[in-house]
């Protein structure tokens, strides 16, 4: 059986268990308010990472990585452009020849010092400034301001019973894993952090995440 048809398989039986998305119209609603307002407040941040994208690598401003949503249904996820071209070679030639690199990566599934990231892309993804058009995700209905980290249909395969927690949510650009150490935290870590966001869900845990979000954000703790 190919990784595909396995995944699809995990994401129809878990969804036997539970169709009812997690925060319902109430989460919903929050979440179209704040990301109309956040389109409309950092339009000219939005705006000046496009003009500088386009004049410093003259590569395409977006990119779009397909991700796992609500329901299992994919979608393509948004972010500004922070990497060569060519990243997929470079990045694994790399790895081939720094095993130190590839512990790490097999760990966090990041780097620290990631080759494929450009001077300008350092600098949003310190920010988090380059997961800013993920906003249009949430207003299409693909993501939620807070939820689990947006991941790949392959690593579904991995997360065990944990794996619910990614079905029954619509991925968030920030959530519990990102107040609790970013890129520092392990890929287990962030895991659990995902299944327990689900479990434990309320809008008062929302709210505190959005205020503990900010000053993480801008501290750039964890950021790289």
């Amino acid at each position: 059986m190919s990784s595909g048809t396995s995944s699809r398989g995990l994401i129809e039986l878990s969804l036997t268990v539970e169709q009812r998305p997690v925060g319902g119209a109430g989460k919903r609603g929050l979440d179209i308010f704040l990301a109309t307002i956040g389109l409309i407040l950092l339009s000219p941040i939005l705006l000046l990472c496009a003009i500088t994208i386009l004049a410093v690598s003259r590569d395409k401003i977006l990119f779009r990585h397909r991700r796992l949503g609500l329901h299992g249904e994919s979608f393509d996820c948004l972010k500004f452009q922070t990497m060569v071209r060519d990243g997929d070679r470079v990045l694994r030639d790399y790895l081939e020849t720094h095993p130190e690199a590839r512990a790490e990566w097999e760990s966090t599934r990041k780097l620290r010092n990631d080759p494929r990231v450009t001077a300008f892309g350092k600098v949003l993804r310190k920010t988090s400034v380059d997961e800013l058009p993920q906003l249009i995700n949430v207003l299409k209905g693909e993501m939620s301001i807070i939820g689990p980290r947006p991941i790949v249909e392959q690593e579904l395969t991995k997360y065990g019973v944990r794996r619910q927690a990614y079905l029954i949510c619509r991925p968030g650009i920030t959530g519990l894993w990102q107040i609790s150490g970013r890129s520092n935290t392990t890929y287990r870590r962030r895991v659990a952090c995902d299944a327990c966001y689900a479990k434990h869900w309320s809008l008062a845990l929302d709210a505190q995440i959005l205020i503990r979000t900010l000053p993480v954000v801008f501290g750039s703790s964890g950021a790289y």
